[in-house]
C-alpha cells in the first residue's frame, strides 16, 4: 500500500473515463495533460508535461507584470511560509586521492571526463578551482593529478536528488520534480550533490538566480536556530 502511494506522488498522472489528469503544482488541482505546456529536449517523452498549468502559467505571467496586486488566486496557492531546513545529507566521498593533489597544466587547465545518458565518454577543459569544488562537493573523483572524472550522467543525477529528497520541495515541503541550485550557476554554484535539492516548479520559478537566504528572507520564511 505504501509503495502504490510513493508511486503515485512520484508521477501524478491519473487516468478515469479514458482522460488523463495531472495535478498543478499551483493551485493543486487536476487537470487534463492538454492544459499543460509539453516538455521539450531529446529526454522528455510524448507524455512530458510541465508542473503548472497554462491558466496558472498565465496569472503567473500577469502577476509579474504587476506584482503590486498578485491575483487572489495566486495569493492562495503560493507557499505561505517558507522555512531554511537543514541540507540533505551529500553521499559517501568516493575511495581516490584527494583534490590537494591537483595540478593544472602550463595553459592552467585540467582535463575532466565524464559519461552521456546513453554512456557515450566525453572529455573537456577545466579550471582548477572548478576541480577542486567538483571533488569536494561529491560530483567527481580524482583519476590523477591532471583529470577528474564526473560521477554523475544529466539523467542519473536527476533521480539521485529526486529520490534522495522523496520528491519533496525543499523550501515549502510540497511535491517537486524539479532540480535547483542553492548557490546559482549565475553566482558561481554548481551542479553537486551538495549545492542541488528537490524542488516545486513554483519555487524554482520564484528563485531563480536568488541566493537561498536572499529567497528565504524574500518570502517571509525563518531561519531555525
Amino acid at each position: 500500500m505504501e509503495q502504490n502511494q510513493q508511486d503515485l506522488a512520484i508521477q501524478p498522472i491519473i487516468e478515469s473515463d479514458n482522460h488523463r489528469y495531472k495535478e498543478c503544482t499551483c493551485c493543486k488541482m487536476p487537470r487534463l495533460l492538454s492544459d499543460f505546456l509539453r516538455r521539450t529536449g531529446k529526454r522528455s517523452g510524448k507524455e512530458s508535461r510541465r508542473g503548472t498549468c497554462k491558466a496558472c502559467r498565465k496569472l503567473l505571467k500577469d502577476n509579474k507584470k504587476s506584482p503590486g496586486s498578485p491575483s487572489p488566486e495566486l495569493q492562495s496557492s503560493a507557499p505561505k511560509r517558507l522555512v531554511k531546513r537543514p541540507l540533505p545529507t551529500p553521499p559517501p566521498k568516493l575511495e581516490g586521492p584527494d583534490a590537494s593533489i591537483l595540478v593544472p597544466n602550463r595553459q592552467g587547465i585540467l582535463r575532466m571526463r565524464g559519461k552521456t545518458d546513453k554512456g557515450r565518454r566525453w572529455q573537456q577543459e577545466t579550471d582548477l578551482e572548478t576541480a577542486v569544488t567538483l571533488v569536494r562537493e561529491h560530483a567527481a573523483v580524482v583519476v590523477n593529478r591532471n583529470t577528474v572524472r564526473r560521477v554523475y550522467s544529466n539523467k542519473t543525477f536527476r533521480r539521485y536528488i529526486l529520490e534522495r529528497d522523496q520528491c519533496t520541495c525543499y523550501f515549502c515541503g510540497e511535491y517537486g520534480d524539479t532540480i535547483d541550485h542553492l548557490l546559482p550557476r549565475a553566482k558561481g554554484g554548481h551542479t553537486t550533490p551538495v549545492n542541488c535539492v528537490c524542488a516545486c516548479m513554483l519555487c524554482n520559478q520564484s528563485k531563480a538566480d536568488l541566493s537561498l537566504d536572499d529567497f528565504i528572507h524574500s518570502k517571509g520564511g525563518t531561519t531555525p536556530t
